[in-house]
């Protein structure tokens, strides 16, 4: 898409406004599917978290990708969009036994990350087929808050923990079908998801009639120019004869799964939002604009970096401003950005904003969560209208009458 795209975008549907690129999202699925073509049984499910728009969901569908869920609602979602319900995979963590039970009963995959629920579901169910998420006490990731392999994560059956896991399952004759793991998000050596494989490998040696080994996610895109990306080629070429290696020896052709989200459509995506002030103070040059971290929290939440760019004048002299929102708290996207130069009503595009942006917006300050639309043939479809006032009330009820003493 190009700056006149955006720009004509925002004047057809209002800002702010997430637009999402149906071709990048193509191209990172077939770029995955690609650097693994050597691996004979694999499997892509889509992390839904990352973004869950059903759109988005039915465009991926069609590719003959899987799905990655973590609630009974996303499951739903998932059926909704047309999966089938052996393409769904569901991974809880700190959900209640009711609830896996009631995602068991829609015919999708259940995977199990603790001892408790294991026990008591094997218990009661030893005939399903059950996949074990292993913390395999990796530490890896772009943020604390995305490195969920370590070894103080709530994620996970610790490595360490097997024996115990392997008596819960002899005891219980449950269905072990897969062992999954995922160390975390934004990884950049490559190195990690090999040292993390091994131990997946040593785990799934424990069970004989496995079906496939899960190896979650977490490559990093690209947030800047010449910034650091995960090499999936390299990845895939190391990987793929590794793998190959263990189903040799393990004595059958398992299936690699993978759950991507941001990989597949981080960059496919902008967020779109008007300048509302400028503002001069003694020391800074602020651009307030229409938004704030009610709709892209990923900055002031991570410490995410967003390239910025002003799509109305994108070829002007640059200057420095600080990009701030509308929020009453602080909600600073960027501290002394180098962006052409602004005037108020112009149109920044926020870059990399398809995943873990809309997913996690919110009606704070009770403002209207915004648009989205998919940008696919040439011209934009609308896909989630703008909140009204009538969404916000929808699911409140008045102050009951009070009877008159």
């Amino acid at each position: 898409m190009q700056p006149k795209d955006l720009l004509q975008l925002s004047e057809q549907f209002g800002s702010p406004l997430y637009v999402y690129d149906a071709d990048k999202i193509k191209s990172q699925y077939n770029r995955l599917t690609k650097a693994f073509s050597k691996v004979e049984k694999l499997r892509i499910n889509y992390a839904m978290k990352a973004l869950s728009n059903v759109a988005i969901l039915q465009l991926l569908e069609g590719m003959g990708s899987g799905l990655d869920t973590v609630s009974i609602q996303e499951v739903q979602l998932g059926l909704h969009a047309g999966y089938a319900p052996e393409r769904i995979f569901y991974t809880p963590n700190g959900v209640s036994l009711e609830e896996i039970e009631e995602v068991n009963a829609l015919g999708v995959q259940i995977n199990i990350d603790n001892l408790s629920i294991l026990e008591q579901f094997g218990a009661k169910h030893p005939n399903v087929p059950v996949c074990i998420r292993i913390n395999p006490h990796v530490m890896a990731g772009g943020n604390a808050n995305i490195s969920v392999g370590h070894i103080d994560s709530k994620f996970g059956i610790s490595v360490h923990q097997l024996p115990h896991l392997v008596r819960i399952v002899e005891n219980t004759k449950m269905n072990i079908v897969g062992i999954h793991m995922h160390t975390g998000s934004d990884i950049l050596d490559i190195e990690v998801f090999l040292y993390a494989a091994e131990i997946l490998f040593d785990a799934a040696r424990h069970f004989k009639d496995l079906e496939f080994l899960d190896f979650g996610s977490g490559f990093k895109v690209p947030y800047k120019k010449d910034d650091i990306e995960t090499d999936i080629e390299e990845l895939g070429k190391k990987l793929s004869k590794r793998f190959n290696e263990f189903c040799t020896e393990y004595g059958r052709n398992l299936t690699l799964i993978f759950e991507p989200g941001k990989f597949l459509v981080s960059e496919a995506g902008q967020f779109l939002a008007k300048v509302n002030v400028i503002k001069q103070t003694t020391s800074t040059v602020f651009a307030g604009i229409d938004s704030g971290f009610n709709h892209l929290i990923r900055p002031m939440f991570y410490g995410s970096q967003h390239h910025i760019e002003n799509v109305s004048n994108p070829k002007g002299k640059e200057r420095f401003y600080s990009v701030v929102g509308y929020i009453c708290e602080t909600d600073t996207f960027a501290n002394n950005r180098r962006i052409s130069e602004l005037k108020e009503g112009d149109i920044l595009s926020f870059k990399n904003a398809g995943a873990y942006c809309y997913s996690m917006a919110s009606n704070y300050n009770s403002r209207y969560r915004p648009a989205e639309v998919l940008w696919m043939g040439g011209k934009g479809h609308l896909i989630r209208a703008h909140e009204t006032f009538e969404d916000l009330l929808k699911n409140q009820f008045p102050l009951p009458v009070q009877e008159k003493v």
